[in-house]
Protein backbone atom coordinates (compact mmCIF):
# COMPACT_ATOMS: atom_id res chain seq x y z
CA UNK A 1 0.00 0.00 0.00
CA UNK A 2 1.37 3.06 -0.99
CA UNK A 3 0.50 6.52 1.18
CA UNK A 4 0.95 10.09 -0.08
CA UNK A 5 2.64 12.42 3.14
CA UNK A 6 2.79 16.00 3.46
CA UNK A 7 5.39 15.97 5.54
CA UNK A 8 8.44 13.32 6.45
CA UNK A 9 8.70 15.55 9.85
CA UNK A 10 5.26 13.72 10.97
CA UNK A 11 7.28 11.16 12.41
CA UNK A 12 7.99 13.08 15.04
CA UNK A 13 4.36 13.11 16.76
CA UNK A 14 5.87 11.70 19.90
CA UNK A 15 7.50 14.83 20.51
CA UNK A 16 4.77 16.56 20.75
CA UNK A 17 2.60 19.37 17.65
CA UNK A 18 4.77 21.62 18.73
CA UNK A 19 8.15 20.19 18.13
CA UNK A 20 6.65 19.05 14.74
CA UNK A 21 5.83 22.55 13.84
CA UNK A 22 9.00 23.81 14.84
CA UNK A 23 10.81 21.12 12.68
CA UNK A 24 8.56 21.33 9.35
CA UNK A 25 8.68 24.95 9.06
CA UNK A 26 12.54 25.43 9.04
CA UNK A 27 13.12 22.03 7.57
CA UNK A 28 10.97 23.46 4.67
CA UNK A 29 11.64 27.07 4.06
CA UNK A 30 9.69 26.91 0.23
CA UNK A 31 6.62 27.48 2.01
CA UNK A 32 7.24 30.97 2.21
CA UNK A 33 7.15 31.02 -1.27
CA UNK A 34 3.90 29.42 -1.86
CA UNK A 35 1.67 31.67 -4.47
CA UNK A 36 -1.28 33.39 -2.90
CA UNK A 37 -4.40 31.36 -3.98
CA UNK A 38 -6.78 34.44 -2.99
CA UNK A 39 -6.24 38.43 -1.94
CA UNK A 40 -5.96 38.39 1.52
CA UNK A 41 -6.85 41.49 4.20
CA UNK A 42 -4.14 43.40 5.26
CA UNK A 43 -3.13 42.03 9.17
CA UNK A 44 -4.98 43.57 12.01
CA UNK A 45 -4.67 41.60 14.59
CA UNK A 46 -4.20 44.37 17.34
CA UNK A 47 -4.83 47.45 17.79
CA UNK A 48 -3.06 49.82 15.85
CA UNK A 49 -0.63 52.78 17.59
CA UNK A 50 -2.62 51.35 21.20
CA UNK A 51 -0.52 49.36 23.52
CA UNK A 52 -1.82 45.75 24.22
CA UNK A 53 -4.60 45.36 26.56
CA UNK A 54 -4.23 41.54 27.43
CA UNK A 55 -3.68 40.96 30.57
CA UNK A 56 -2.19 37.61 32.50
CA UNK A 57 -3.85 38.84 35.76
CA UNK A 58 -6.71 36.31 34.99
CA UNK A 59 -10.17 36.58 35.60
CA UNK A 60 -11.54 39.21 37.72
CA UNK A 61 -12.49 39.14 41.02
CA UNK A 62 -15.49 39.81 40.21
CA UNK A 63 -15.90 37.28 38.32
CA UNK A 64 -14.68 34.75 40.34
CA UNK A 65 -16.52 35.41 43.42
CA UNK A 66 -19.14 34.95 41.02
CA UNK A 67 -18.02 31.40 39.93
CA UNK A 68 -17.96 30.40 43.84
CA UNK A 69 -21.04 31.56 44.64
CA UNK A 70 -22.91 29.83 41.42
CA UNK A 71 -21.13 26.11 42.22
CA UNK A 72 -18.50 26.40 39.51
CA UNK A 73 -15.63 26.92 41.60
CA UNK A 74 -14.15 23.54 41.18
CA UNK A 75 -13.18 23.95 37.72
CA UNK A 76 -10.41 26.25 38.38
CA UNK A 77 -11.25 28.44 35.20
CA UNK A 78 -9.03 31.16 36.31
CA UNK A 79 -5.57 28.43 35.97
CA UNK A 80 -3.73 30.98 38.71
CA UNK A 81 -1.08 28.06 38.57
CA UNK A 82 0.33 29.62 35.26
CA UNK A 83 1.04 32.91 34.30
CA UNK A 84 -1.84 33.64 31.39
CA UNK A 85 -3.98 31.08 32.62
CA UNK A 86 -7.56 32.64 32.00
CA UNK A 87 -8.73 36.36 31.27
CA UNK A 88 -12.19 38.16 31.62
CA UNK A 89 -14.83 39.40 33.72
CA UNK A 90 -16.49 42.67 34.95
CA UNK A 91 -15.32 44.85 37.12
CA UNK A 92 -17.93 45.52 39.41
CA UNK A 93 -22.07 44.73 39.57
CA UNK A 94 -22.61 48.23 36.94
CA UNK A 95 -20.08 46.60 34.50
CA UNK A 96 -22.57 46.24 31.37
CA UNK A 97 -22.37 43.66 29.06
CA UNK A 98 -23.43 44.94 25.64
CA UNK A 99 -21.87 43.17 22.99
CA UNK A 100 -22.72 38.83 22.54
CA UNK A 101 -19.91 37.67 24.85
CA UNK A 102 -17.07 35.51 23.58
CA UNK A 103 -15.61 32.69 24.30
CA UNK A 104 -12.36 31.64 23.12
CA UNK A 105 -10.52 28.21 23.49
CA UNK A 106 -6.81 27.80 22.51
CA UNK A 107 -5.19 24.56 20.81
CA UNK A 108 -3.00 21.72 22.66
CA UNK A 109 0.18 23.22 24.72
CA UNK A 110 -0.99 26.71 24.52
CA UNK A 111 -3.13 28.98 26.99
CA UNK A 112 -5.59 31.51 27.26
CA UNK A 113 -3.00 34.34 27.53
CA UNK A 114 0.40 34.02 26.04
CA UNK A 115 3.24 35.38 27.39
CA UNK A 116 6.25 34.83 25.44
CA UNK A 117 6.77 31.45 24.81
CA UNK A 118 7.05 29.88 21.02
CA UNK A 119 3.54 27.89 20.36
CA UNK A 120 2.43 29.68 23.76
CA UNK A 121 1.18 33.32 22.47
CA UNK A 122 -2.74 32.56 23.23
CA UNK A 123 -5.16 34.48 22.40
CA UNK A 124 -3.23 37.92 22.86
CA UNK A 125 -3.59 39.38 19.24
CA UNK A 126 -7.99 38.56 19.08
CA UNK A 127 -8.16 40.33 22.45
CA UNK A 128 -6.23 43.53 21.89
CA UNK A 129 -8.00 43.71 18.38
CA UNK A 130 -11.70 42.98 19.45
CA UNK A 131 -11.33 45.47 22.98
CA UNK A 132 -9.93 48.22 19.98
CA UNK A 133 -13.22 47.52 18.20
CA UNK A 134 -15.33 48.61 21.15
CA UNK A 135 -15.48 44.72 23.02
CA UNK A 136 -14.82 45.20 26.86
CA UNK A 137 -13.07 42.70 29.39
CA UNK A 138 -16.37 42.08 30.82
CA UNK A 139 -17.17 40.32 26.80
CA UNK A 140 -14.52 38.47 26.18
CA UNK A 141 -13.09 35.60 28.59
CA UNK A 142 -10.76 32.58 28.32
CA UNK A 143 -9.57 29.54 30.09
CA UNK A 144 -6.66 27.31 29.72
CA UNK A 145 -7.13 23.68 29.38
CA UNK A 146 -4.46 20.91 29.65
CA UNK A 147 -0.61 21.77 31.29
CA UNK A 148 0.23 24.33 28.87
CA UNK A 149 3.69 22.46 28.05
CA UNK A 150 4.93 21.35 24.90
CA UNK A 151 6.21 18.62 26.48
CA UNK A 152 2.98 16.88 27.40
CA UNK A 153 1.51 17.41 24.23
CA UNK A 154 1.22 14.37 22.72
CA UNK A 155 -0.18 13.36 26.28
CA UNK A 156 -3.57 15.05 25.40
CA UNK A 157 -6.65 14.12 24.25
CA UNK A 158 -10.46 14.54 24.32
CA UNK A 159 -10.35 13.65 27.41
CA UNK A 160 -13.47 13.46 30.36
CA UNK A 161 -12.00 15.99 32.19
CA UNK A 162 -11.21 18.81 29.68
CA UNK A 163 -14.55 18.36 27.96
CA UNK A 164 -16.48 19.17 31.32
CA UNK A 165 -14.45 21.56 32.12
CA UNK A 166 -14.82 23.43 28.75
CA UNK A 167 -18.69 23.19 28.81
CA UNK A 168 -19.19 24.16 32.14
CA UNK A 169 -17.53 27.34 30.97
CA UNK A 170 -19.78 28.22 28.33
CA UNK A 171 -22.59 27.54 30.70
CA UNK A 172 -21.10 29.84 33.14
CA UNK A 173 -19.91 32.63 30.88
CA UNK A 174 -23.55 32.87 29.45
CA UNK A 175 -25.04 33.10 33.03
CA UNK A 176 -22.79 35.00 34.29
CA UNK A 177 -23.28 38.00 31.56
CA UNK A 178 -27.02 37.48 31.54
CA UNK A 179 -26.51 36.94 27.08
CA UNK A 180 -29.00 35.09 25.34
CA UNK A 181 -26.18 33.32 23.42
CA UNK A 182 -22.48 33.41 23.25
CA UNK A 183 -19.67 33.16 20.54
CA UNK A 184 -17.15 30.80 20.79
CA UNK A 185 -13.41 31.10 18.87
CA UNK A 186 -11.67 27.96 18.84
CA UNK A 187 -7.87 27.26 17.38
CA UNK A 188 -6.17 23.74 16.83
CA UNK A 189 -7.66 20.95 19.41
CA UNK A 190 -9.63 23.52 20.72
CA UNK A 191 -11.86 23.27 18.04
CA UNK A 192 -13.13 19.67 18.31
CA UNK A 193 -12.64 19.73 21.95
CA UNK A 194 -15.99 22.90 21.87
CA UNK A 195 -17.52 21.09 18.89
CA UNK A 196 -18.14 17.72 21.55
CA UNK A 197 -18.84 20.05 24.64
CA UNK A 198 -21.31 21.71 22.53
CA UNK A 199 -22.88 18.77 20.86
CA UNK A 200 -23.10 16.72 24.44
CA UNK A 201 -24.33 13.50 24.62
CA UNK A 202 -22.40 9.96 25.56
CA UNK A 203 -18.99 10.20 25.25
CA UNK A 204 -16.29 7.26 27.18
CA UNK A 205 -13.08 7.92 28.58
CA UNK A 206 -11.65 4.76 30.74
CA UNK A 207 -9.00 6.29 31.80
CA UNK A 208 -11.98 8.14 33.81
CA UNK A 209 -14.55 5.75 34.58
CA UNK A 210 -15.32 4.36 31.01
CA UNK A 211 -18.67 6.15 29.70
CA UNK A 212 -20.43 9.00 30.65
CA UNK A 213 -22.94 11.48 29.35
CA UNK A 214 -22.33 15.17 28.77
CA UNK A 215 -25.93 15.59 28.67
CA UNK A 216 -27.73 17.48 26.10
CA UNK A 217 -26.64 20.23 23.28
CA UNK A 218 -25.97 23.49 23.76
CA UNK A 219 -26.76 24.44 20.23
CA UNK A 220 -29.63 26.98 21.00
CA UNK A 221 -26.67 28.95 22.98
CA UNK A 222 -24.31 29.55 20.78
CA UNK A 223 -24.77 32.35 18.17
CA UNK A 224 -21.66 31.51 15.98
CA UNK A 225 -18.72 29.20 16.17
CA UNK A 226 -14.95 29.32 14.71
CA UNK A 227 -13.04 26.80 14.05
CA UNK A 228 -8.99 27.66 13.31
CA UNK A 229 -7.06 25.14 12.08
CA UNK A 230 -8.85 22.43 13.57
CA UNK A 231 -8.23 18.20 12.74
CA UNK A 232 -11.75 17.63 12.41
CA UNK A 233 -11.15 14.28 10.17
CA UNK A 234 -7.75 13.22 12.05
CA UNK A 235 -4.02 14.79 12.03
CA UNK A 236 -1.61 13.56 8.81
CA UNK A 237 1.26 13.03 11.63
CA UNK A 238 -0.57 10.12 13.21
CA UNK A 239 -0.32 8.27 9.68
CA UNK A 240 3.39 7.12 10.67
CA UNK A 241 2.77 6.89 14.56
CA UNK A 242 -0.40 5.15 14.59
CA UNK A 243 -2.69 5.56 17.28
CA UNK A 244 0.35 4.95 19.60
CA UNK A 245 -0.02 8.07 21.70
CA UNK A 246 -2.95 9.77 23.35
CA UNK A 247 -3.20 12.44 20.95
CA UNK A 248 -3.04 10.35 18.11
CA UNK A 249 -5.44 7.57 19.64
CA UNK A 250 -7.94 5.48 18.29
CA UNK A 251 -10.29 6.53 20.52
CA UNK A 252 -10.24 9.71 21.94
CA UNK A 253 -7.76 10.99 19.34
CA UNK A 254 -7.25 12.23 15.99
CA UNK A 255 -6.47 8.82 14.80
CA UNK A 256 -7.66 9.16 10.48
CA UNK A 257 -7.61 5.79 10.25
CA UNK A 258 -5.82 3.67 7.48
CA UNK A 259 -6.27 2.25 4.31
CA UNK A 260 -6.32 -1.11 2.57
CA UNK A 261 -5.75 -1.07 -1.18
CA UNK A 262 -8.28 2.17 -2.08
CA UNK A 263 -10.42 1.44 0.78
CA UNK A 264 -11.06 3.22 4.06
CA UNK A 265 -10.16 4.45 6.04
CA UNK A 266 -10.53 2.20 8.09
CA UNK A 267 -10.30 2.41 12.35
CA UNK A 268 -10.65 6.12 12.53
CA UNK A 269 -11.15 7.45 16.03
CA UNK A 270 -14.47 6.80 17.54
CA UNK A 271 -14.12 10.22 19.00
CA UNK A 272 -14.33 11.89 15.70
CA UNK A 273 -16.74 9.13 14.03
CA UNK A 274 -19.33 10.44 16.90
CA UNK A 275 -17.97 13.90 16.15
CA UNK A 276 -19.07 13.99 12.50
CA UNK A 277 -21.89 11.93 12.70
CA UNK A 278 -24.00 14.71 11.97
CA UNK A 279 -23.53 18.33 11.56
CA UNK A 280 -24.95 21.62 12.52
CA UNK A 281 -25.17 21.80 16.34
CA UNK A 282 -22.09 24.07 17.03
CA UNK A 283 -23.97 26.84 16.50
CA UNK A 284 -26.20 29.72 14.39
CA UNK A 285 -23.14 30.43 12.20
CA UNK A 286 -20.24 28.21 11.59
CA UNK A 287 -17.26 28.85 10.29
CA UNK A 288 -13.37 27.85 9.61
CA UNK A 289 -10.11 29.57 8.96
CA UNK A 290 -7.47 27.53 7.61
CA UNK A 291 -4.21 27.48 5.62
CA UNK A 292 -3.02 25.02 3.17
CA UNK A 293 0.04 25.49 4.24
CA UNK A 294 -0.51 24.70 8.06
CA UNK A 295 3.03 22.79 9.48
CA UNK A 296 0.59 21.05 12.14
CA UNK A 297 -2.55 19.78 10.41
CA UNK A 298 -0.91 18.75 7.43
CA UNK A 299 -0.04 20.14 3.83
CA UNK A 300 -3.09 21.23 2.36
CA UNK A 301 -5.18 20.48 5.70
CA UNK A 302 -6.31 16.99 3.56
CA UNK A 303 -6.71 13.89 4.99
CA UNK A 304 -6.94 10.97 2.87
CA UNK A 305 -8.56 13.11 0.16
CA UNK A 306 -10.51 15.00 2.60
CA UNK A 307 -10.23 18.75 4.34
CA UNK A 308 -9.78 18.03 7.96
CA UNK A 309 -9.85 21.63 8.77
CA UNK A 310 -13.63 22.25 7.14
CA UNK A 311 -16.52 22.11 9.71
CA UNK A 312 -18.98 19.65 8.39
CA UNK A 313 -21.66 21.57 7.59
CA UNK A 314 -19.84 25.04 8.07
CA UNK A 315 -21.83 28.25 7.48
CA UNK A 316 -18.40 29.42 5.40
CA UNK A 317 -14.40 29.78 5.28
CA UNK A 318 -11.92 31.64 5.08
CA UNK A 319 -8.57 30.25 3.98
CA UNK A 320 -4.88 31.20 2.99
CA UNK A 321 -1.77 29.60 1.37
CA UNK A 322 0.85 31.36 2.25
CA UNK A 323 2.83 32.41 5.17
CA UNK A 324 2.00 34.08 7.86
CA UNK A 325 -0.83 32.17 7.65
CA UNK A 326 0.08 28.83 9.18
CA UNK A 327 -1.07 26.77 11.97
CA UNK A 328 -0.57 29.74 14.88
CA UNK A 329 -0.22 32.33 12.37
CA UNK A 330 -4.28 31.16 11.67
CA UNK A 331 -5.01 32.18 14.81
CA UNK A 332 -2.70 35.19 15.56
CA UNK A 333 -2.87 36.82 12.30
CA UNK A 334 -6.68 36.69 11.72
CA UNK A 335 -8.24 38.72 14.25
CA UNK A 336 -10.11 40.85 11.56
CA UNK A 337 -11.83 37.75 10.37
CA UNK A 338 -12.89 36.30 13.72
CA UNK A 339 -14.32 39.63 14.63
CA UNK A 340 -16.34 39.66 11.38
CA UNK A 341 -17.64 36.60 11.40
CA UNK A 342 -18.76 36.20 15.64
CA UNK A 343 -19.96 40.18 15.13
CA UNK A 344 -21.13 40.35 11.66
CA UNK A 345 -21.90 36.63 9.87
CA UNK A 346 -19.62 38.28 7.60
CA UNK A 347 -16.01 35.97 6.06
CA UNK A 348 -14.77 38.99 4.12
Amino acid sequence: MALRFGFSGCRLVGMGLLVLSVFISTTFPAFARTPVAKAAKPVVAAAPAAAPVTSTAGLTTHFRNWLTANGYGGYDFARTDISGGSFGGKTNDTDTVVNQPVIFIHGNSDKAVGTGVIGQTGWNASIDYFISQGYKPSEIYATTWGPANALYSAAQYHSKDNLTRLRAFIQAVKAYTGATKVDIVTHSMGVTLMRKAIKGGPASDSLAGGNYNLGTALTSSIDTFVGISGANRGLTSCYLSGPSTPTCGSTNGFYPGYLIGLLGPYGVSSFLVELNSSSGYEGAFRYSIWSSVDEVVGYGCIVYGVNTCRIPGQTGERSFSTVPYGHFGCKDQTAYYQLRMVKFHSTS
